[in-house]
């Protein structure tokens, strides 16, 4: 973005501006909610020091994202310590061993755990060192606070107060949620970056109150006085319920002028705001929620093996203390000694014929501590430190790299890496994961005309599975072998026709529905454009998308080249004369899109003095909305739509209707009671206001917009599809759509037999038109489960072969009936059996579903990869979390557990580093059981060990030798993955391996303790050695 500050706007007169159209409301205007339960707050500005604001405490503005303190770190760290078993069992041996009864000194028995419990803290407190220095650096951040008499001192955040003013300057962060005042321009505009809140990277509007508007200098806040009353903290960023009472007067506050903790003001040199929310209280901080706790498969198999070692134990001292007391009691045969060498006339409470149970129950707890090498309390610190160096190669591969956005692959968490080489199943977002979220204008249809010879990647696939070259087989347009423009490629435009470029769409017998269609993409939308001084133009839009679609009007003559809050200007080409010629729209109003409404509009004012409503948006909501004599272009409208869905475009319908004055004054009269309602329905009152005029159409036309797949995609997919790993793909695109981008991908292969999921029947369609809800509920579910059952009789005994011939597509709505309890599992039953599974029209809130039950149910490992914020909660859900750092933030990448930059890496972090760290873990757990086996097998005849025999083992622990295997050989030979995924540390293997190598240990134990000393070395290695083959 440029960042050349954007000249100052004239002074505007119109109240009516952007989405919120403010007016003056007096105190009875539906504020009932002020003052009740969760509307509590109030907030006396520029009197933070108020008594009566000082009863309702507050808290400071500083802000602490530590685990600890110095009173806390002790107790709270020795408690984290504790819960693992092994460690709680040391810890009671080595009280045990302050006693007489210990064979040993308590110095032998302390002295490892407290280095154990020493360098986890140290590493614990170490990490919340780091912690509390961020926190530290962004409480002492500065601010200007307004002090009185109009002057603004230099602040730090952590003493920010509820009620100041204070004032933000360009490019810098809010130090707390905050009511916005005023700012540099006329109107109270500011623009604001929310990535840090929600991942996204377009610039937001906000815009103060009218009457407030006009603060723009310091001096003019000496005598502010203003009462805030609204609702109290929440986690919810775009919702805010609030009234303002100045001058004798109630007006009502909204989302519109909030201004959030740790979002950055953009293009707006200052702002004043009134401070609401500081530190805890913040939106920002109730959102920050710690992420699920993860453990890895193997972790938890690691604690089943501790207890399965501890029972062993237990089992074995208790059977040595039975035969024990037993034999201690047959010592005393009437009155005489049987063993006199024992010297019963010496006898102590470990020993005494006439105590047996005391002593037998007192050799029990010292057999406990005698034989407490037999639990590996190193083992946890010694996986810690080999996960600590694995997730740092995993950091350094420069394989893994992305050199165009310079961005590595970090492991973000080190607990999860040999859960990399379990996968199982990878649930996939689609747009920005496995393409790249860069759409390009490719195609258009414009009065029943459809125009663009571009050829998409899905085009060429499929013209590769008919074996038909695409110069003959596959039309572009309603037109072949024309010629294409050689002009230099413009990022977000690849539009190809010489009948439109160049101004030539001036001599199509459509020319002015041409011109109204680019006009619309000049206009509809929420772009801001930024002109450096050498007068080129950039712009920052809400997505991709809009982008793409300002880009390409520019390019063919409809340049959108500035906005302000009540005016749009275009710089419009007229080829018949060759003049570029300004056109300035007064702007009413926007009516933004949102997942419901499935379209935008805006409500525009020509130089002519036509009012207009241009809209934009999904081709299932924009047909039944036009007018009788609007629907002209429909037929061939659809079925451009439909070529262009198959061949994995992205579309949307462009429509206009010309309002009169009388219309356009009655809605805008509804809107604004609307939206100056402060009820909890306001949202919903703004929708129905919209609906109502947003009918009556007339259609104009569709767009096509292409999302490439990213490098390396398709080969990536095959190979993992090769490794046994299912791949599922949860898209928010129709199915049409979906389909041909899996086989774009290779998701979907040649030969594969589709299972299709719908309810697009016309049973149900004719129904949804008639009938009552209950009904239509009813009849979807049961077709979903006649459809699912239909899926699983088609799938013969599950083989590899059967399993990977087979893919299931399912669209949004059957997927709503296919998650609900009574029928999730048999849907999961078709599902797993299917090599690829592609999920339609689906919710954040169904792609979180669905990792949940394929997780839970499957109890397999489950990776999830996305790039946006509604991939949080399938990433969160999933064993392991990817994001991938792309266009929409790093919100994805901040909830996950590995961060890429590219789908491809993917490949080689799962059959690569997630074969290494798998087996290199297995391997390390199973030859430390083996060695402590084989160590405590020699000392259990013996209360002290020697020197060398310690260090023996020790250098033993150290010299452990790993099969390794080249990167490039795992990738070649992918099915590696499968093999081990069902070997080492899985269920039936793992428990036979186990006890193989606990028999083997003892037997050597037993061999090497009937020998002299000089023989021990000699068996220990045989036992190691042998227990290393095993493994290997």
């Amino acid at each position: 973005m440029a960042r050349h500050r954007i000249k100052r706007l004239e002074k505007l007169k119109l109240s009516a501006l952007l989405t919120f159209i403010r007016c003056h409301t007096d105190s009875s205007d539906d504020h009932s909610r002020i003052g009740s339960v969760g509307f509590s707050r109030v907030v006396y500005v520029n009197e933070p020091d108020r008594l009566e604001q000082d009863r309702f405490n507050y808290p400071l503005n500083e802000v602490s994202t530590t685990k600890y303190n110095l009173a806390t770190f002790l107790p709270k760290s020795l408690f984290e310590q504790f819960r693992r078993v092994a460690n709680f069992y040391f810890l009671v041996s080595g009280i045990l061993a302050l006693t007489p009864l210990a064979p040993y000194t308590a110095v032998s028995a302390l002295a490892p755990l407290c280095v154990v419990i020493v360098a986890t803290m140290g590493k614990e407190g170490v990490e919340d060192w780091r912690r509390k220095q961020q926190d530290h650096e962004l409480n002492n951040r500065i601010v200007k606070v307004h002090r009185g008499n109009g002057n603004f001192e230099e602040t730090k955040w952590k003493n920010i107060k509820v009620g100041d003013v204070i004032k933000v300057e360009k490019d810098n962060f809010f130090p707390a949620d905050m009511i916005l005042l005023s700012s540099n321009y006329p109107d109270g505009i500011c623009y604001v970056e929310t990535m840090n809140l929600d991942g996204e990277t377009n610039l937001k509007i906000k815009q103060a109150l009218e009457v407030t508007s006009d603060l723009q200098e310091n001096i003019k806040f000496r005598e502010v006085r203003q009462t805030i009353k609204c609702e109290d903290p929440n986690a919810n960023l775009y919702s805010f319920v609030g009234s303002m009472e100045w001058k004798g007067q109630r007006h009502p506050l909204s989302p519109q002028q909030l201004l959030l903790r740790d979002s950055k003001l953009r293009n707006t040199d200052y702002i004043y705001g009134a401070v609401i929310f500081t530190g805890h209280d913040t939106k920002v901080m109730q959102n920050a929620t710690d992420p699920p706790s993860k453990r890895s498969k193997i972790e938890k198999k690691m604690d089943k093996i501790i207890y399965l070692l501890m029972s062993s134990l237990l089992m074995i001292a208790l059977l040595g203390s039975v035969f024990f007391g037993i034999w201690t009691k047959e010592d005393l045969r009437d009155g005489e000694v049987k063993r006199w060498y024992l010297r019963p006339d010496a006898t102590t409470i470990f020993y005494d014929p006439k105590r047996a149970a005391l002593a037998s129950f007192f050799h029990l707890l010292t057999a406990l501590m005698l034989y407490s090498y037999f639990i590996p309390i190193s083992l946890y610190i010694s996986i810690e430190m080999v996960k600590l160096l694995q997730a740092l190669f995993i950091n350094q591969d420069i394989e893994m790299y992305h050199e165009e956005s310079d961005k590595p692959t970090h492991a973000r968490t080190s607990n999860l890496n040999e859960e990399l080489g379990m996968v199982d199943t990878i649930l996939s977002d689609k747009t920005g994961t496995l393409t790249c979220n860069m759409m390009e204008f490719i195609k258009c249809s414009i009065a029943g005309t459809a125009y663009g010879q571009g050829v998409t990647e899905v085009e060429r696939a499929m013209a590769m599975r008919k074996g038909a070259r695409l110069d003959d087989d596959i039309e572009n347009g309603d037109h072949k072998n024309k010629k294409i423009d050689d002009s230099p490629h413009v990022k977000g435009f690849n539009f190809k026709d010489p009948r439109i470029m160049d101004g030539n769409w001036i001599h199509e017998p459509n020319r002015d529905m041409i011109r109204d269609f680019f006009r619309l993409l000049a206009i509809c939308h929420t772009c801001i454009a930024e002109v450096d001084e050498t007068g080129k133009v950039s712009y920052e839009a809400e997505s991709p998308d809009e982008a793409a679609f300002v880009i390409a009007a520019r390019e063919l003559g409809f340049e959108f080249y500035k906005r302000s809050p009540a005016t749009i200007i275009i710089r419009e080409r007229d080829p018949s004369r060759d003049v570029v010629e300004k056109r300035k729209y007064d702007l009413l109003n926007i009516l933004e899109f949102s997942s419901s409404r499935k379209r935008m509009s805006v409500i525009v004012k020509e130089p002519e003095g036509r009012i207009l409503l241009l809209s934009k948006g999904a081709d299932s909501v924009m047909f039944k909305r036009l007018a009788p004599n609007g629907r002209k272009f429909e037929d061939n409208t659809r079925r451009h739509i439909n070529e262009y869905s198959d061949s994995g475009l992205r579309t949307l319908v462009l429509a206009y209707r010309v309002l009169d004055e009388k219309d356009y004054k009655e809605f805008n009269e509804n809107l604004n009671v609307a939206k100056t309602s402060v009820s909890a329905d306001r949202d919903e009152k703004v929708e129905q206001a919209a609906d109502s005029i947003e009918r009556h159409l007339i259609l104009l036309g569709a767009t096509a917009v292409e999302d490439k797949l990213q490098k390396g995609v398709p080969e990536c997919i095959d190979r993992l599809a090769q490794a046994g790993i299912k791949i599922w793909v949860l898209t928010g695109d129709k199915m049409e759509t979906a389909i041909n981008i899996g086989f774009a991908c290779s998701l979907l292969r040649q030969g594969m037999t589709q299972i299709i999921v719908t309810l697009e029947q016309p049973d149900i369609i004719a129904l949804e038109k008639n009938g009552d809800k209950l009904s239509i509920a009813k009849a979807s579910k049961q077709r979903v489960m006649d459809q699912i059952e239909d899926g699983i009789k088609q799938i013969p005994p599950s083989t590899p072969i059967s399993t990977a011939s087979f893919a299931l597509i399912i669209d949004g709505k059957s997927l709503t009936y296919a998650l609900e309890d009574d029928v999730k599992f048999k849907f999961l039953d078709l599902a797993i059996k299917c090599a690829s599974v592609i999920c339609c029209r689906s919710s954040p809130k169904q792609k979180a579903l669905v990792t949940r039950l394929v997780k839970q149910v499957t109890h397999k490992v489950t990776l999830a990869i996305g790039d946006g914020a509604n991939d949080v909660g399938m990433l969160q859900e999933a064993d392991i979390g990817v994001g991938i750092s792309g266009a929409e933030g790093m919100q994805a990448v901040m909830a996950s557990d590995v961060a890429v930059a590219q789908f491809r890496f993917l490949e080689r972090l799962l059959l690569v580093h997630g074969h290494w760290c798998y087996r290199r873990i297995s391997v390390m757990i199973f030859c430390n059981s083996d060695l402590l086996i084989i160590f405590w097998g020699l000392m259990c005849r013996y209360a002290i060990s020697s020197t060398r025999m310690l260090l023996l083992v020790s250098l033993s622990f150290c010299t452990k030798h790993l099969h390794l295997s080249p990167g490039s050989q795992l990738i070649m030979i992918g099915s590696c993955h499968s093999i081990m995924f069902s070997s080492l540390l899985f269920p039936s293997l793992l428990w036979e391996c186990l006890t193989r190598m606990c028999l083997l240990g003892c037997a050597y134990s037993i061999l090497s303790s009937t020998k002299k000393e000089s023989k021990i070395y000699y068996s220990v290695g045989i036992g190691y050695l042998a227990g290393c083959l095993m493994v290997l």
